[in-house]
C-alpha cells in the first residue's frame, strides 16, 4: 500500500494503481470536499509516475464523494458577489478539468449511486463501468433544491448524451437506472464486480492516450447543438416557455442552466465550462436560492432530526397506536403508521365505515408498496369497538371539528383505558380547536396534545404539533419521536385559536374573499396569485375546501367569544352569500369555479353578479402584494404573541402547508428578502388603502428600526 497526499492506492503488477472510494456518511462542510482535492492530488502524482500504466477508480456509494451540506451551499450563496462565488466553484470545475486531462487514462467502477458531485466526477473520467443492479440511480437531485449543476455536468452530459437526452436531468432532476445509462453512453459497460473491474482494467491497459471525446479534434455533439441542434425549437424555446409557465420567473437555477447548455455546447469545452460557472454563480447569487435551500433543505433537516425535541428524556416507542375516526384523515393516519411498522387499532362508530376505509388503505397501499401491501394492512385491525382501544399506549383522535365530538370521545374511551402506562399520549387530530379546551375532559392533562395532519396524509409531509398549557415534555418528546417514524417534518406551535397553519391559511383565502368583496376581477386575484407562485389561487383552494366549512369555523368563532380577528370579518358576506347560493365548492358541483364533467374548471359566471366589479381596478403588483403581504404579516402576529416558537418553523410550515411560493423561502424569509422597514412601509401603505389589518405592531416596527432580521 503506497499514499500520495492523503489518499491511498494499490499499484498492481500490471501498473494500474486502484483506488477505493468508500462511502462517507457526514456531509461536507465546504462544496469542495477535501476528499475531492486529495483525490485529484493524488491523480497528479501517479500520472507523472513511469510505472503507472492508468488509474482505476473504484466507487463504492453511496456518496463515495461527500455532498456539501446546506450550510456549506448558503456560505457559498452568502459571499459578496457573483464573482466570489464564481471563484469558489472554478475549484470544482478546475479539479475534474485536471482529472480529465491527464496523461494517463482513467476508469471508474461505479457500484452504488452516482448521484451529483459523484456523478460529475464520473463524467469526467475515460471510461465508466457500472455494477449491475436494479436499484443504482445515476442524476443530479440537487437540482431539485435550486441548485444548478456546477462541476462539468451542465458541458459534458449534453456532449455524450446529446441535448435532447440530457435536459430532463439537468433541468427537472430527474434520475436514470444503470441499463438507461448505459443506453445513453454515460456508461460504457456493466458487470458484475469481478467482471465490472476486469473490464476496466482491460480498458486502461489498451487505451494508455486516452481523452475525453471532446477534447478530440473534430467531435460533434450528438444530435447538434444551439440553434441548429436537432428538435432545437423543443429544447430550447418550448422549455422556457414551459419555465416561465410553472416558475413565473420566480426560480432561476431553471433558466441558467438552460443558457449554460444553450450557449456551452456551441463552444468548445473549456469555455463551456466557464459559461456554466458563470450562470451557477448568478444563480447562488440569487436571494431565491438561499431562501430555499436554507426553508427547504437545512431547517426541514434539522425538523426531522427533531431539534426541538425536549432533551434528557428517553425514548418511548408507540406499541399500539389507536387511531378514532375512520374518514379520510384516520385512515390516512393508520395507513402511514402501519407502514411504519406499527400496530394500529382504527376504530370508527360505524362498521360499515371501518371496513371501507380498511379497503382503502389497502388499495392506496397496493399503488405505493406493491407486494408488502398485504403484509402491513395487516397491521391495522379495523373495527366498531372502543374496548379495543384498551392496550394501545398511544391515541390518535380524528373525528369530526367539533368540540362536544371530540370531548364526548375522550369521556367514552376513559372507561376503556382505566390502566393507561405512565407514557400515555392522547392527541387530537384538529386545526382549529384550542387544545387547552380539550385538556380539561382528561384525568391528565399533560397526556394531551394536538397532532394537525395535512391531506393526504401519506404524501403531505408536514405535521403541526400543538402543545396546550399543561402538556408535559414527556408527551411532547414522544409526539415528536413518533411524527419521525411516521416520516414528518413536525413544526412545533402553542396553543391558539387557529394555531398557525390554519391562521395564516384563512389570511390567504380572506384575503382572495375581500378583494372579491370589493369588486377587484376574480381572474386577476387567481392570476395574480399564481404568478406570484402560490400553490394554489385562494378562490381556487377555498373551493376545495369547502364554504360550507368555512361558515362552521365562523360560527365556531363567534360563539367561542373569539377575538374580532379570529371572526373573519372580511370573509364573512362572502362566505355567507355563497352558502345561501348553495354554491358551496367543488364537493357541491360549483363554488367560485365551476366544474363541468368534461373539460377544466372555470370561474363561475355568476360572479359578477354577486360581486360586481369596481370601476378601478388594482394594478397587479397590488394585489400580489396583498396576498403575499397578508399572510406574512400573519406569520409575524403568531411569532410575537408566542404561538409559534421559531421564525424557521413558521417557513416550513407555510411553505409544506399552505404552498406558500417555494421561491421566497416561506413567510419570514420573504420578510427578510424584501428587508424589514421595506415590509413595514409596504404594509402601512396597504393599511391607509385596505384596512388595518395590514398595520404593523410596534413590535415589529421596533425589529425594523433596529435592522433586524428573523434569519442569520
Amino acid at each position: 500500500m503506497s499514499r500520495q497526499s492523503t489518499t491511498p492506492f494499490t499499484l498492481g503488477e500490471d501498473g494500474i494503481a486502484l483506488i477505493t472510494l468508500e462511502p462517507h456518511r457526514e456531509s461536507s462542510g465546504s462544496v469542495l470536499p477535501d476528499v475531492l482535492s486529495s483525490l485529484v492530488a493524488t491523480l497528479q502524482s501517479l500520472a507523472e509516475r513511469s510505472d503507472v500504466r492508468g488509474v482505476l477508480l473504484h466507487a463504492q456509494g453511496p456518496h463515495w464523494l461527500p455532498q456539501a451540506s446546506a450550510q456549506a451551499w448558503l456560505d457559498t450563496c452568502r459571499l459578496a458577489a457573483p464573482v466570489d462565488i464564481a471563484r469558489v466553484l472554478a475549484q470544482r470545475s478546475e479539479a475534474l478539468r485536471t482529472v480529465e486531462q491527464l496523461d494517463k487514462p482513467v476508469a471508474i467502477v461505479i457500484e452504488g449511486d452516482c448521484l451529483d458531485l459523484c456523478l460529475e466526477l464520473a463524467l469526467a473520467c475515460h471510461h465508466r463501468v457500472g455494477v449491475a443492479s436494479d436499484r443504482q440511480r445515476f442524476g443530479l437531485p440537487l437540482v431539485k433544491r435550486g441548485i444548478p449543476p456546477c462541476a462539468g455536468a451542465t458541458q459534458r452530459l449534453p456532449r455524450l448524451t446529446g441535448i435532447a437526452e440530457a435536459l430532463p436531468v439537468l433541468l427537472s432532476g430527474d434520475s436514470w437506472n444503470t441499463e438507461t445509462a448505459l443506453q445513453r453512453g454515460v456508461l460504457h459497460a456493466v458487470g458484475q464486480q469481478a467482471d465490472a473491474l476486469a473490464n476496466a482494467r482491460a480498458w486502461l491497459a489498451s487505451h494508455p492516450g486516452a481523452k475525453a471525446p471532446w477534447d478530440v479534434k473534430g467531435f460533434r455533439i450528438p444530435g447538434g447543438s444551439g440553434a441548429l441542434a436537432s428538435g432545437a425549437g423543443h429544447h430550447f424555446t418550448d422549455r422556457i416557455a414551459g419555465i416561465r409557465q410553472s416558475t413565473h420567473d420566480t426560480q432561476p437555477a431553471p433558466m441558467s442552466t438552460l443558457s449554460a447548455v444553450y450557449e456551452g455546447t456551441q463552444l468548445p469545452i473549456d469555455m463551456g465550462l466557464q459559461i456554466e460557472m458563470q450562470c451557477a454563480a448568478q444563480t447562488l447569487a440569487d436571494p431565491a436560492t438561499a431562501n430555499q435551500l436554507r426553508s427547504q433543505w437545512l431547517h426541514q433537516e434539522q425538523a426531522r432530526a427533531l431539534i426541538r425535541r425536549p432533551q434528557g428524556l428517553a425514548a418511548q416507542p408507540v406499541q399500539r397506536l389507536g387511531v378514532l375516526g375512520a374518514g379520510l384523515m384516520g385512515a390516512g393516519i393508520a395507513q402511514v403508521a402501519a407502514a411504519a411498522g406499527i400496530d394500529v387499532v382504527l376504530i370508527d362508530t360505524h362498521a360499515d365505515h371501518v371496513q371501507a376505509a380498511r379497503d382503502r388503505v389497502l388499495a392506496s397501499l397496493r399503488r405505493s408498496h406493491g407486494d408488502r401491501a398485504d403484509a402491513i394492512v395487516n397491521r391495522i385491525h379495523a373495527t366498531a369497538e372502543l374496548r379495543h382501544l384498551h392496550d394501545c399506549d398511544f391515541i390518535i383522535e380524528a373525528v369530526f371539528e367539533d368540540c362536544s365530538v371530540k370531548a364526548g370521545l375522550m369521556d367514552r374511551a376513559a372507561s376503556v383505558l382505566r390502566e393507561r402506562p405512565p407514557h400515555f399520549v392522547w392527541a387530537s387530530n384538529t386545526s382549529t380547536l384550542p387544545i387547552g379546551g380539550l385538556a380539561r375532559h382528561w384525568a391528565a392533562p399533560g397526556q394531551v396534545i394536538g397532532m394537525h395532519f395535512f391531506s393526504p396524509v401519506p404524501r403531505m409531509p408536514l405535521l403541526e404539533i400543538i402543545t396546550g398549557s399543561q402538556t408535559s415534555d414527556a408527551t411532547l418528546a414522544r409526539t415528536m419521536d413518533l411524527a419521525a417514524r411516521l416520516g414528518k417534518t413536525p413544526i412545533l406551535v402553542n396553543d391558539s385559536p387557529g394555531f398557525y397553519t390554519s391562521r395564516i391559511f384563512c389570511a390567504y383565502i380572506d384575503e382572495g374573499m375581500a378583494m372579491l368583496a370589493e369588486g377587484v376581477q376574480p381572474a386577476l386575484i387567481e392570476n395574480m396569485a399564481r404568478q406570484a407562485g402560490f400553490a394554489t389561487s385562494p378562490l381556487a383552494v377555498t373551493d376545495e375546501v369547502s364554504l360550507d366549512l368555512q361558515a362552521l369555523v365562523i360560527e365556531q368563532a363567534r360563539n367561542d367569544g373569539l377575538d374580532e380577528k379570529f371572526q373573519r370579518l372580511q370573509a364573512q358576506p362572502v362566505v355567507a352569500r355563497m352558502n345561501a347560493l348553495g354554491r358551496l365548492g367543488r364537493k357541491s358541483g360549483g363554488g367560485f369555479y365551476d366544474y363541468p364533467e368534461s373539460g377544466a374548471k372555470q370561474l363561475w359566471g355568476g360572479l359578477a353578479r354577486e360581486f360586481p366589479l369596481a370601476d378601478r381596478q388594482p394594478s397587479p403588483e397590488t394585489v400580489r402584494a396583498r396576498l403575499l403581504n397578508r399572510q406574512a404579516l400573519e406569520s409575524v402576529r403568531c411569532l410575537e404573541e408566542g404561538v409559534l416558537t421559531s421564525p424557521a418553523d413558521g417557513d416550513i410550515g407555510s411553505l409544506l402547508g399552505l404552498g406558500y411560493p417555494a421561491w421566497t423561502g416561506g413567510t419570514f424569509s420573504y420578510i427578510d428578502t424584501v428587508g424589514l422597514q421595506s415590509f413595514v412601509q409596504s404594509c402601512d401603505a396597504l393599511a391607509d388603502v385596505h384596512g388595518e389589518r395590514f398595520r404593523p405592531s410596534a413590535w415589529l416596527r421596533e425589529r425594523a428600526a433596529d435592522m433586524q432580521r428573523f434569519h442569520d
